[in-house]
């Protein structure tokens, strides 16, 4: 005697059908593969080591903390980790946004609010990038992940 799969149902050796569900008995049923995660493309966390997160991850602080002195104490510190060269490359990117916001300032009222909205968002992108730095991961922020420059 053989039971059905899909019900439970006793049935004959030679049943290639079930006779209650209908289920088909002759070929075996193939596994259910589970879907591979999906990892955006701006996540770089896993092409950098547990040893190297680790080792760079003050240093990734001391960037968003300290700003510009971060920089030189990162470089200075751990010019060959690769976690802690991301992190600098991507306050560069802010920093160099923020230097972009400064045209805005030029003109008279509306820019200013434009430059004063930028210069809170970057502020915010900071703060997200400081705790993704505490959390050991390499994400690209938001607004800025679809520059081409300093990858």
């Amino acid at each position: 005697m053989k039971f059905c799969p899909t019900c439970g149902t006793q049935l004959d050796d030679a049943a290639v059908v079930c006779t209650n569900c209908g289920a088909n008995l002759g070929m075996p049923q193939q596994p259910a593969y589970a879907a591979a995660p999906v990892i955006p493309p701006y996540d770089h966390t896993a092409e950098f080591s547990a040893q190297e997160i680790s080792e760079g991850k003050v240093f990734g602080l001391a960037v968003y903390l300290l700003g510009f002195i971060g920089v030189i104490v990162a470089l200075l510190g751990c010019r060959d980790n690769r976690y802690a060269q991301f992190h600098i490359r991507t306050w560069l990117k802010l920093e160099i946004c923020s230097v972009i916001l400064i045209i805005f300032c030029i003109i008279p009222i509306l820019g200013w609010i434009a430059a004063g909205v930028g210069y809170i968002i970057i502020f915010v992108l900071q703060i997200i990038c400081f705790f993704n730095v505490c959390n050991g991961k390499a994400i690209d922020p938001a607004i800025i992940r679809g520059f081409g420059f300093l990858k």
